[in-house]
């Protein structure tokens, strides 16, 4: 696979994984027409076993559906047992990485349909132009916090649960990387993060940056050593700082409604950069139908290179920024109605190339 300092996006452009469509082709051809050159597997949320907390907690003791509920439940009668085989199996992957292949933390066909289709399309027939594949992954904060365990409480609090997801998605996250590299192209996985919109609030007061962050490195550096580059989205605002400095390759923020918050972070965004850091911006709107209708591309690379000229100096270029930029949707787009969804991507798709075409 290409090593992870060869990849250059040059404002190249890709997608935040939700498509408001309920057919896995149409989604897959919506994805090819549009991003071509780094085209992601689609996650469809009209599907029910594609939630967002759900669908990567498949094998992970402890995980349970019912009626309707995800949740987990150490006490049941075979949690010692399937909690031994977990380590087990975690153990012999961190030994012989192929094992990752036939283990616990592949994820099934009928958890991530998008992710086979996408692999099945660019093995038959992969797009002109292919640069590099995105995969995506819930992260764990997200999932922790999101989910309860038996006393209802979040599982963040529960040590146990605590061990097992994020050693469970930082294999799961390898695991992806390793299945999206067979198609020969460089792979980028995100951690999807909107639960790290609440850090510093009331609701988080008793959870620990530092613990955040070895959970984070924990996954991200999974996915780096698998072959990777590891990246987070996070789709409001943050302590930027702090994810700046996690074992990051790629940080993708909505640009088009937060940029003045991260551009407080300016020396680490410089640090981060220097480094082969790539940002993801996140330019073109999903969050108000009014804004969908009303941006153009030209308006959103005017937006663009207001945004970078803060970030040029002796250094730094708007040329420079570019090469290590990727343009993105704000978020994902299955909360709109399809052809808003696809109106986005369209934006998407022209603003990459104004973008490439004046800089």
């Amino acid at each position: 696979m290409t090593e992870r300092s060869e990849f250059l996006p040059a404002g190249a452009a890709t997608l935040i994984g939700s498509l408001p469509v309920h057919d896995y082709d149409e989604a897959l051809e919506l994805i090819l027409a549009h991003t071509p050159e780094i085209p992601l597997w689609p996650q469809l949320p009209g599907n029910p076993t594609e939630g967002m907390l759900q669908q990567f907690s498949e094998n992970l003791p402890g995980f349970c559906e019912e009626e309707g509920k995800a949740f987990f439940r150490t006490s049941s009668p075979d949690f010692a047992e399937r909690h031994l085989a977990f380590f087990e199996a975690y153990l012999a992957a961190g030994e012989d990485p192929a094992q990752l292949d036939e283990s616990l933390f592949a994820s099934s066909p009928a958890r991530v349909p998008g992710l086979y289709q996408l692999q099945a399309r660019l093995t038959q027939s992969p797009p002109p132009g292919l640069r590099a594949i995105k995969g995506q992954i819930t992260g764990p904060f997200t999932l922790l916090t999101g989910l309860k365990d038996e006393q209802r409480q979040d599982a963040w609090f529960d040590p146990t649960i605590h061990e097992i997801v994020v050693k469970g998605l930082a294999l799961r996250a390898a695991w992806q990387a390793r299945f999206l590299a067979e198609a020969g192209k460089p792979v980028l996985i995100f951690l999807d993060e909107p639960a790290l919109a609440g850090l510093g609030s009331s609701a988080y007061i008793s959870v620990s940056l530092e613990e955040i962050g070895r959970d984070l490195d924990e996954v991200l550096t999974a996915v780096r050593q698998a072959g990777g580059l590891a990246g987070i989205h996070v789709c409001a605002n943050t302590d930027w700082d702090f994810l700046l400095e996690r074992q990051l390759d790629i940080l993708s923020f909505d640009a088009y409604g937060f940029f003045d918050r991260l551009i407080g972070s300016k020396k680490s965004l410089y640090a981060f950069l220097d480094r082969g850091g790539i940002l993801a911006w996140g330019l073109v709107p999903t969050a108000e139908a009014e804004a969908i209708a009303r941006e153009t591309a030209s308006s959103l690379a005017a937006r663009w290179q207001q945004q970078a000229e803060q970030l040029v100096n002796g250094d730094w270029n708007l040329a420079r920024i570019l090469q290590q930029s990727l343009i993105t949707p704000s978020c994902g787009t299955g909360s709109l109605n399809p052809a808003e969804a696809r109106r986005v991507l369209e934006l998407t798709r022209d603003l990459t190339s104004l973008l490439r075409k004046n800089f």
